[in-house]
Parts: structure tokens; sequence; C-alpha cells
């Protein structure tokens, strides 16, 4: 497939109050392996602290930096007719007077492309991140009309740390500095210099500094944060189009001789081959149609964290590199849990296995008393360990490693430590982990953390504590037993495996005597809970017959499995608690504590659809036609919220919208992984 046919495309035909609410709700994004992004609205109002044109990675204690937050254009046409777009002294939130000129945008192998059409001019800007570096590129053609046409770039800028409130003080002076044609601009001193260079015909920069006061950030204001903040603008940068002549405007935090080392074309062109083959290195399923548009997807997530200098040093000195995953786009930074199960369908689905391997090896460098850590904090190099679950995903993402890959040599390296995480298990280790000598189930509970993946909490209120023994706990521990077992005797044989054997077997009969929950036809989500057994019916239990090894005896697969489907599957995956409880919430929306009330309280999860098509395919696999209708609420999706990316979570109910992260790794992974497997293949992007 040609990337020339990878392309989701949107368009719009009026300023209609409806067009006009799509151009501001449908967001882009472009990574740049290290951490950083830029993104935005289609619209290109601003209404987020996190979008900004360049979101620098920059080395702790740092972390990102937001330095480019918004650009202006002005057309000025032979006829002395001038456009402006993105005027942000205007915009307050909202579209401004000309937004009826944006009549496409589109991603060409998933990179934005803007549309505009105004007198009898058509204009095509675009944008990308170079690899690798903090550097972007925005460009602008003339499509046709007539010519010359001239185009005014005003940068509008507040350096600040990337989770900053807009109503942080604009510090320091914005002092410009000139060198021939290369610009510097200069704030704070503890941030970098940000460097501007405009290619294209007669290219000038005017200096006119503007204060732009009031600036409303609409969906920070719709989430209870500071909505209201102050830009400002040094000056403007001017150049000619025509339909030979494009304009670049080249904005990056690199030294001088890195910015340069690559001319527009030559970035767009390495850029593109870069994607090529990404796409080639996928497999055939994944070459086409929504598939290949995740497997893009995909890659923004899996980085080379620009801060970890030693664990780079570390990795070198052992010919390894240094991979890790960004769980979610625009604030969540490396988690454990949301790698480890991401890993499969972010490389290993997408033909990445080197990577793959990075990734498990760093983390096995980061154990500590028996677990992997649950994030790394922005701006910081030592992990936070508070996670009951994300060290047994860890041998689960091992087990599909190895099974894909081959690799003994990293699985030999890694099971002293997997032993070791089992003992200190079976010892038990922080925050109440540990297996209950009583029954062999594993329990876990801190007054201060939550410790499962339902893990919302605002001031110390842990709104679903979920203290005791999860059901998906111990489905998870149940599985790493037996894979230790097996990856055991493979090593030493029975003698060494047989303990590992009898922890597992004594866990499984306690699980299946324990967790059935006989009234309801389903598992217990908590059982030994603080107030007893918990029979909430939620999607956790689905991991009891999906995983490698199922600790749900197989006679009540089909039960369970049809409860979850009845009562939690949507068009775009499963709700966190059934619609009957008292807790439930149909919406995710409001301040802070309003949205983590409804976190896992209903609200709908993608991620949890790669578990229900492993339950599915298990008790019916020869029905792959079902499992793939399970996927077709995603293709559509493609086309909101974050376009060409899968949100994090979405309302419980009809229309199902869009909430949370606009980019998600574990949901991007989880569907592609799930179309996959279910033999899917996609229509075309656009």
């Amino acid at each position: 497939m040609s990337l020339d046919d990878l392309v989701r495309r949107i368009q719009w035909s009026s300023s209609s109050g409806a067009q006009s609410e799509e151009r501001l709700t449908r967001e882009w994004l472009v990574t740049n392996g290290l951490g950083g992004y830029a993104s935005g609205t289609v619209a290109g109002v601003t209404t987020r602290r996190y979008h900004g044109l360049l979101v620098a990675a920059l080395p702790a204690p740092l972390g990102r930096v937001v330095m480019f937050n918004h650009l202006s254009e002005r057309y000025a046409a032979a006829d002395g007719t001038v456009y402006e777009f993105g005027k942000e002294e205007s915009v307050g939130g909202e579209l401004d007077a000309h937004a009826e000129h944006l009549t496409e945008f589109r991603l060409e192998a998933g990179l934005p492309v803007w549309r505009y059409a105004f007198g009898d001019a058509t204009v095509e800007r675009r944008l990308l991140l170079l690899h690798r570096q903090n550097t972007v590129h925005v460009s602008w053609r003339l499509v046709h009309g007539a010519a010359p046409l001239r185009i005014m770039l005003r940068p509008a800028l507040h350096f600040r740390l990337h989770e900053a409130p807009v109503s942080t003080a604009l510090e320091g002076v914005y002092t410009v500095t000139a060198a021939d044609d290369r610009y510097e601009i200069h704030g704070p001193a503890v941030l970098p210099t940000l460097r501007l260079l405009l290619n294209g015909q007669q290219p000038s920069f005017t200096v006119e500094s503007r204060r732009i006061e009031q600036v409303i950030y609409r969906v920070e204001r719709s989430r209870g944060y500071a909505d209201t903040g102050t830009l400002v603008s040094p000056g403007y940068f001017s150049a000619t189009l025509t339909a030979d002549a494009e304009a670049t405007l080249i904005a990056s935090t690199e030294p001088w001789e890195v910015v340069a080392a690559l001319t527009p074309s030559a970035a767009r062109e390495a850029e593109r081959e870069r994607r090529r083959r990404l796409i080639v290195a996928a497999p055939p399923a994944a070459r086409s149609g929504v598939p290949a548009e995740l497997v893009l997807a995909a890659d923004q997530f899996v980085i080379t964290p620009s801060g970890r200098i030693a664990d780079a040093a570390r990795a070198h000195a052992a010919g390894d590199e240094v991979r890790t995953v960004i769980a979610g786009y625009h604030w969540f930074t490396d988690w454990g849990r949301d790698t480890m199960i991401s890993l499969e369908g972010l490389t290993l689905a997408t033909g990445r296995h080197l990577e793959a391997g990075y990734i498990l090896r760093t983390f096995g460098h980061y154990v500590r008393h028996g677990l992997i850590p649950n994030l790394f904090p922005e701006g910081e190099n030592a992990g936070v360990y508070h996670t009951a679950d994300a060290t047994l995903w860890f041998f689960h993402a091992l087990d599909r490693y190895v099974g894909v890959t081959g690799d003994r040599v990293t699985l030999g390296l890694l099971l002293p430590i997997l032993r070791d995480v089992v003992s200190h298990h079976l010892r038990g280790t922080r925050f109440g982990i540990g297996v209950d000598p009583a029954d062999g189930l594993l329990r876990q509970g801190s007054a201060d953390h939550p410790l499962t993946w339902m893990d919302a909490k605002v001031d110390d209120w842990i709104v679903t504590p979920r203290r005791g023994k999860p059901v998906e706990i111990n489905a998870l521990w149940y599985n790493a037993v037996r894979l230790l077992e097996g990856w055991t005797r493979e090593a030493e044989g029975d003698a060494a495996a047989k303990p590992y054997g009898e922890l597992a077997a004594r866990a499984a009969d306690a699980f299946n005597a324990r967790f059935w929950y006989a009234a309801g036809g389903y598992c217990y989500d908590v059982v030994d809970g603080e107030r007893g057994d918990d029979p909430a019916c939620r999607p956790n239990q689905v991991l009891a017959l999906a995983l490698r090894h199922p600790v749900l005896d197989a006679a009540r697969w089909e039960r369970v499995l049809d409860v979850v489907r009845e009562r939690l599957l949507t068009p775009v995956g499963l709700r966190s608690l059934a619609p009957d409880h008292s807790d439930y919430k149909s919406r995710y929306f409001g301040d802070l504590r309003a949205r983590d009330a409804a976190y896992h309280q209903g609200t709908v999860w993608a991620w949890l659809i790669g578990p229900f098509v492993d339950a599915w395919l298990r008790v019916h696999p020869n029905d792959r036609a079902s499992a793939r209708r399970w996927l077709e609420g995603f293709a559509a999706h493609l086309s909101e919220a974050g376009v060409g990316s899968i949100s994090e979570i979405f309302d419980a109910e009809p229309p199902f919208t869009p909430r949370g992260c606009v980019a998600q790794a574990w949901s991007v992974a989880e569907v592609l992984r799930a179309w996959l497997a279910s033999g899917g293949v996609g229509a075309r992007a656009s």
C-alpha cells in the first residue's frame, strides 16, 4: 500500500453551529519520539493548556515544556484584501469570523493538513515534528489562485511547564536576538531558547511586540481549572507564496546546526520514509485501512525518554536502547501498567519487536520490592510504585513477547527478577500487597493509595478503593505464577517448577470457591473487602477467562461472557460498572471531583475491548465475525476527538461521547491487537 492511500479526510461546506463545533472539538496530534508533541484543535483555536505547536521534551527536572503556543496567520492578496486566521485576542475560546474558510482537514499518513479557501485562493498548511528532535516545521503552499500571496505569521508565546496552569504569570522579558535570518526568543532563564527561522520567498521579520491578554481556554474552564492566561508576541514573519514557492516556519529548542541540518522538503521526505517503514514492518493485515492508521497512531506512544540519562548510559553499556510508553496525550507520562497492557498492541502487533525487548529490559531494571513502577512523574527520573497489578501485567507482556520473538535471552535475563517478584508477593511487599496464607489468593490495600487500575482519587477520597482481593488481580496472579511455572520447567526441569504449580493450583481452587457470585451468574469484583464481598458487575472479571492461563472454571466462561456482553458492552468498549448499580454514572464531565466520581463508575474504557475479544474468541473460536462487529464503532471514532487515534474513555450511554485523553496508548494498542486477532480488515481511511 502507498502512503498516499492512507488519508483520513474531514470536509466542511459551511460555518453552521454544528460544523463549527466539530472544528473545535476535533483535535490533532503529532509527536517526536521523545515524549514531546504538537497538538491543537482542527480550527486552530487553543482550548487546552496542553495545546501548542511545540511542546518540547527536555531532561529532568524540566520534563515537557510548552515553547510555542499559538500562531495566527494573515494573507494579503494582490488586490489588497486581507484574510486572518487564529486571531488569538479575538478568539475567547470560540471560532473567529473567518472559520468558514477552513474547508478541509485531513491526515495524510497520520500528518495533519489544513485547506483554506478565500477569495480565489486555496492554501494548504502542513505540520510535522522531526523525529527525536524538539523541532517543528509548519509549511504553507498556494494550491491555486492568483499569485503572489503575502503571508504574515505572528507567533504567540508563554514558555511554561507542561502541567502549569494557563494563568501562570509571564516571567522574564521575551527578548529577540537576530543573526541574518535566524531569530532567538529568550524567556525565563531556566527554560531553553526558542529558535525561529522562516524558509521561503522574500522572508522577513518585523519586530512589533504585543501582549495578548485574557486568552480563554474553554476546555480548561469546563474541567474546572484556571482558564484565562496571557501570551506575548515579539513580532511577525512574512513571506510570499506562489505556485512554485512554499513557506515554512521552523521552531526549535535544538542547536542551530541541528535545526539547519534538513531543509523543509528533506525533513518531510524523511518523515514520510520513516512512516512508510512503520507500515512495511507491520504484519500484512495491518498495512492498509484502519489497522494501518492504528499502526501510525501506535507510533505516537513509543518513545525514547529524553531525560533518562542514567537509563541510557546503562542500556548503551549493554548494547541496548531505552524505550518506554507514554500512556496518553496530553497529560500522562509513562505508566507501568499501561505500558505492559499496551506492549503487545504497540510493538508486537506492529512489527517493532526490538523495541518491545528494550521496553521489557528497561522496566526490569526498575523492579523494587517485587514491584515495577506505577508511573514516572513529569520531569523526574525516579518511579512511583503504588500499584498491585502493573507487575503482574509485566509477566503477561513478557509472555506475549517471547511467544512472538522466541527471545530466550531476554527471558533468561528477567527470570531471576520474576522469581524475586513472586517471592516478595508470597512474603508480602509494600502497600499491603501479598498472598493470604489462608487461601493462596492475592490481597492488596492501602489507606492512602488506590492500587488497581480503577485508581481515581480526589484529595483523601479513593473513589473505588477495592481493598481486599480484587478479581482481576487474582486472575493476573494466577496467570503470572503459571507462566513462571512453565518458564522454570523449561529452564530447570519439573522439580524446580513444582512449587509454582502447587501455588497456582491452590489459588485456582480458592478463586473458584470464593469469587463465584451464584445469584448473578458472574464473578464478585472483590472478595474479603472492607464491606465483605462486592457483587458489583464490573468488567474486571473478563480477565479471569481472557488471559493465557484462565483461572475461572471453563464451565462458567460462557455465562460470564454473556453477562458482560449484555450489561457492559458498548460500541466503543466496556462500561466500568453495570447501569443498574446505585453508583452508576452515565456521563463523565464537570470538575475534577465530578469526573473522578464517574471515572470507573460506568464510564466506558476502550482498552477493555481487547480482553473482551480474547474472551469471546476463547468461548466462540469460530465466530470471528462477531468479534469484528464489536470493533466497528472505533472506525468511525477515528474521525472524532483526537483524529486518527482512540480516546481514553467514553460516556456510558449514547452517543458515547469521547472523553479524557484524546489519544490513549492502551486504547490504540488493544483495538489494533483485537482487530488483527479477529481477522478484521478495514475500509480505506478516507
